[in-house]
């Protein structure tokens, strides 16, 4: 690894990677097919809300591991079923060892479900409206080390003050920066790593949804 940038490492296939995108085969694809690419798809959006948000304090490999689980007892995030759900799915949903077991957690995927039916309703879309947030080309210096990656934006923090005055919970500066790595609207691969060229061939080709 003789060369290589702190915060990168070499892949089971000697390609240069993000540290830790080489810490396993669950992450490894994630951080290969899904990290920082564009989205614009509804329900992949607001599971990617909704999953940073049960990240909070926890890994994100715990997460990950456990996405099937919350795709289905939270029918893959379409956010129009989620959004009437209640009280009793909550206390179910208590009891479901395969997901995170977090009754705040669990209440806030509720209420935001709600609320982006609302923020849908008002904006066409989640898409729509999120996607405003995303920071003009050539603004960011792309990282190139460890020690520049951020963990918050003005952006972000400007989202999350957003969508907390409509109500929304468990979405703060730190979980929308999160969630803007995920959903592709920030891209945050480091400088040599061998996903980011074509994560800004899809970032350039994305066409925002309106």
């Amino acid at each position: 690894m003789a060369g290589l940038a702190d915060g990168l490492i070499l892949d089971g296939d000697g390609r240069p990677t993000c540290f830790w995108g080489g810490s396993g085969a669950m992450m490894a694809h994630y951080h290969d097919t899904e990290w920082g690419f564009p989205v614009a798809e509804e329900h992949l959006l607001f599971e990617k809300i909704c999953l940073e948000g049960f990240q909070s304090g926890l890994s994100w490999r715990t997460v990950l591991a456990k996405r099937p689980a919350f795709r289905e007892v939270f029918h893959d995030f379409h956010y129009e079923a989620v959004a009437r759900m209640g009280d009793a799915d909550v206390e179910r949903l208590l009891r479901d060892a395969r997901i995170i077991r977090h009754r705040g957690k669990i209440a806030a995927t509720l209420n935001n479900a709600r609320r982006a039916c609302e923020l849908a309703e008002a904006h066409g879309s989640l898409g729509a409206f999120v996607w405003r947030y995303a920071p003009a080309p050539g603004s960011r210096r792309p990282p190139q080390t460890r020690a520049e990656m951020v963990s918050t934006s003005t952006e972000s923090s400007q989202l999350a003050k957003d969508l907390k005055k409509q109500g929304w919970r468990f979405f703060g500066p730190t979980t929308a920066y999160a969630f803007m790595q995920a959903m592709g609207m920030v891209d945050d691969h480091l400088v040599g790593c061998h996903v980011r060229e074509a994560c800004e061939e899809a970032r350039a080709a994305f066409v925002r949804p309106s």
